[in-house]
C-alpha cells in the first residue's frame, strides 16, 4: 500500500517539516489530520526559512496537492496567512488545498476561553493561547461550528450567536474576564475569509479514500508528537487531539486498513516546550549547549525549549503505541561538540528499575534517568551522505539506539538544509 504516516516520537519539534518536505517529493498528497495552528513545521531550503502552522510543508513542492483533515480546528485568519505567504513566494495554491468540510472552527472567543482559563489555572499546562482545546471542548460537546455549516448562512449566524452568548457568560462570571468580541464582527470577518477559500473546501474523506483506493501516494503528516497525544501522552500536559498514529483514521476519515507504513522521528536528544515532566532535562550548561546549537526555540511561540539527553524509554514506548515500522533521527549534527553522550535506558523510581514510561505525571516527575554513557565523535556530521562516512562513534551511537528499539533506523537528518541527509533506506 502506497500510504506513510511521519509521527513524532517525543514532545514534538522532532524535524517533522523537513521531513515532510523531503517525503513529499514522492508523495501525491500530503495530509494534515489533527490540530491547529498550535504546531510549527519549519524547512529550509537554499538558506530560506520557511514555517508552517496549518499548510503541510509539501506546499512547497509545486505539483503536490495538500489536504487539512477532518480532525483539525482551523484558525481562518491564520490560514489565510498562509495561503497568501505561498503565493506571495510564488508557489500557486489553485487546485492543491483541499480542506475538510468537516474540520471545524477557532473562533475569536476560542482563545480568550484559551487565556482565561490558562490565567485561572493552579499548574500551567504551557498551551499556546491558540483556541485549540475550547475549540476541540466545543467539537466534543457538540456546538462547534464546521467549514460546511458556512455554507447555509443563516443557521451559522444562529449557531455563531447561541456560542457567543455563553462564551460571554462563561468568561464574566467564571473567570472574571470581560470578552472582546461581538456576534457581528465575528460574522462579518468569517464570512469575508470564507469567501476566498471556499474553492478549497471539499468532502476530503471521500477524496483521500477514492485516491488511496487508486493506488496514489498519501503522505500522513502528524502535529506535536506522540507524548502530547490526548490520551496515551504525559496527560494533562498535552495537546487537545491524538497527535500519534492512533489519530490518522479518525482525523483523515479513512480505514486503519488503508495506513501503510508508520516511521517515527526523534532528535538525536530530547526538548519539551511548556509544562510538564521531562525526566531527562538538563538544567545546567550542559542543557544550555544543547539548546544553542539546536536554536531550540519553539516555531509558533518563541519560547526556549528545554533540552536534555535522548529518552530511550520514551522512544520506545512511543514505537510501541505506534507500532512504528522503523525511525528518522534528526538533529545529529547537535551532539557534534560532546565528548561524551548520554542516553536514557531506564528510570529509577524510589529504589525500582522501570523500563517503561509510567502513564501518570505524577510518577514521571518522580523517575531518576539511568544513563549508558556512549563516547562523542567531536566531528562535522553534516554533508554526509552515506552511513560508512559516519566517524565510527557515530555509528556505534546510531547502532546503540537501533538495538535498544529493535527498529532500524531509515534515514538521518544532521543539519538543517534539505539536503543535509543520509537516506539508508526508500521509506516509499
Amino acid at each position: 500500500m502506497s500510504t506513510v504516516a511521519v509521527i513524532g516520537t517525543q514532545w514534538g519539534d522532532e524535524g517533522k517539516g523537513k521531513i515532510v518536505d523531503i517525503l513529499s517529493e514522492s508523495a501525491d498528497y500530503i495530509v494534515r489530520f489533527q490540530g491547529g495552528n498550535n504546531a510549527g513545521h519549519t524547512v529550509v531550503i537554499d538558506g530560506n526559512k520557511y514555517v508552517f502552522h496549518l499548510l503541510p510543508s509539501g506546499i512547497l513542492h509545486d505539483d503536490k496537492r495538500c489536504v487539512l483533515g477532518n480532525g483539525m480546528v482551523i484558525d481562518l485568519e491564520a490560514l489565510i496567512n498562509e495561503i497568501d505567504f505561498v503565493e506571495k513566494i510564488g508557489k500557486g495554491v489553485e487546485g492543491r488545498i483541499f480542506l475538510s468540510e468537516r474540520s471545524h472552527i477557532i473562533f475569536p472567543y476560542h482563545k480568550e476561553l484559551d487565556a482565561a482559563a490558562e490565567k485561572a489555572k493552579g499548574i500551567s499546562i504551557g498551551t499556546t493561547l491558540k483556541g485549540i482545546g475550547p475549540a476541540y471542548r466545543d467539537k466534543a460537546g457538540r456546538v462547534g461550528i464546521r467549514l460546511a455549516d458556512l455554507e447555509d448562512v443563516e443557521s451559522f449566524r444562529e449557531k455563531l450567536k447561541e456560542n457567543v452568548k455563553e462564551k460571554q457568560l462563561t468568561l464574566k462570571y467564571v473567570y472574571g474576564w470581560e470578552p472582546s468580541f461581538s456576534v457581528d464582527e465575528i460574522f462579518s470577518s468569517t464570512m469575508r475569509i470564507y469567501e476566498r477559500i471556499r474553492e478549497f473546501v471539499s468532502d476530503t474523506v471521500l477524496l483521500l479514500n477514492r485516491e488511496i483506493d487508486s493506488g496514489k501516494k498519501i503522505l500522513f503528516e502528524g502535529a506535536q508528537a506522540t507524548l502530547l497525544d490526548i490520551d496515551v501522552g504525559t496527560y494533562p500536559f498535552v495537546t487537545s487531539s491524538n497527535s500519534s498514529a492512533l489519530g490518522i483514521t479518525t482525523g483523515a476519515g479513512v480505514s486503519p486498513k488503508k495506513v501503510g507504513r508508520i516511521i517515527g522521528i526523534s532528535k538525536a536528544y530530547t526538548t519539551r516546550v511548556g509544562g510538564g515532566p521531562f525526566p531527562t532535562e538538563l538544567k545546567d550548561q550542559m542543557g544550555e549547549l544543547l539548546r544553542a546549537r539546536g536554536h531550540e526555540f519553539g516555531a509558533t511561540t518563541g519560547r526556549p525549549r528545554r533540552c536534555g539527553w535522548l529518552d530511550l524509554v520514551a522512544v520506545k514506548f512511543s514505537k510501541e503505541v505506534n507500532d512504528l515500522d522503523g525511525l528518522i533521527l534528526t538533529k545529529l549534527d547537535v551532539l557534534d561538540a560532546f565528548d561524551e553522550i548520554k542516553v536514557c535506558v531506564g528510570y529509577s523510581y524510589k529504589g525500582e528499575f522501570l523500563d517503561s514510561f509510567p502513564s501518570t505525571f505524577t510518577k514521571l516527575q518522580e523517575v531518576k534517568p539511568i544513563y549508558e554513557t556512549l563516547k562523542g565523535w567531536k566531528s562535522k556530521t553534516t554533508n554526509l551522505k552515506n552511513f560508512d562516512d559516519l566517524p565510527e562513534e557515530t555509528k556505534r551511537f546510531i547502532e546503540f539506539i537501533e538495538d535498544y528499539l529493535n527498529i532500524p533506523i531509515l534515514m538521518i537528518s544532521s543539519g538543517p538544509q534539505r539536503n543535509e541527509i543520509i537516506q539508508r533506506e526508500s521509506l516509499w
